[in-house]
């Protein structure tokens, strides 16, 4: 091409620019920030699984690269090292189970609506993400010495036990809940009987002589939950 037709070809990609203002003022796309979120997503998913199956102490950093599908190098450029990433893992697995929970909408609901509501979504959030249990299993036997290395642990808590209180005082108020209970046991009663039983379920099943994997046994103990949570709640 003859370096006329060359700049008559540029002036018109000039002029039809200038000509459309949505082309001119498109927003530009930023690939590297988009693949550098994809990477460090990708990161901390591989992470998230390898820590939750194998523990912090049997976890491997090269794993964790292979799962991601990405370079060591990479992974130490994003996160440092293996600490860093398994304090960023416990705080992702935070973030996202509060983060459900506030989709909840608990101080729109009635007390006894909203209760039941809070115990059946802890109770399947546990059934669909076993890796949460897996890495809270991890960390107690650490004796929760990374999570205490985190500034967001607490100020993601507040809001939950928060919204416990407004429940159970305007439970009391209508008559629905006795006065006096502490929002912090309420929520670990309902954890606790939840991640009981799903941590020790195939020990039970061959003690008691019963599949306590099966739907129909899942099912009765999702509802056995909320009759001792509404039993101990009860005036």
């Amino acid at each position: 091409m003859s370096e006329a037709k060359t700049a008559k070809s540029r002036s018109k990609s000039v002029d039809v620019e200038a000509a459309d203002p949505a082309v001119s003022s498109a927003p530009v796309e930023r690939p590297r920030l988009r693949d550098a979120e994809r990477t460090s997503k990708a990161i901390l998913a591989a992470a998230t699984k390898e820590f939750a199956e194998r523990g912090y102490g049997g976890a491997r950093v090269d794993a964790i690269a292979e799962r991601a599908k990405i370079n060591k190098r990479m992974l130490y450029h994003y996160f440092g090292g293996k600490d860093a990433l398994y304090v960023a893992v416990l705080e992702g697995s935070y973030v996202a189970i509060r983060s459900a929970e506030a989709r909840l909408d608990l101080s729109h609901r009635s007390p006894s609506e909203g209760m039941r509501e809070l115990v059946v979504f802890t109770w399947k959030y546990f059934l669909d993400h076993p890796e949460f249990l897996g890495i809270l299993s991890t960390e107690n036997m650490q004796k929760a010495r990374f999570l205490k290395r985190s500034a967001r642990i607490f100020e993601l808590h507040s809001p939950l036990v928060a919204e416990i209180s407004g429940l159970l005082d305007r439970g009391v108020v209508a008559g629905d809940f006795r006065s006096g209970c502490d929002p912090v046991k309420i929520y670990m009663s309902i954890a606790a009987l939840g991640s009981f039983f799903l941590t020790n379920r195939w020990t039970l099943s061959t003690i008691f002589q019963r599949n306590l994997s099966e739907k129909s046994e899942i099912d009765a103990w999702g509802e056995h939950i909320i009759e001792v949570i509404f039993a101990y709640l009860r005036p």
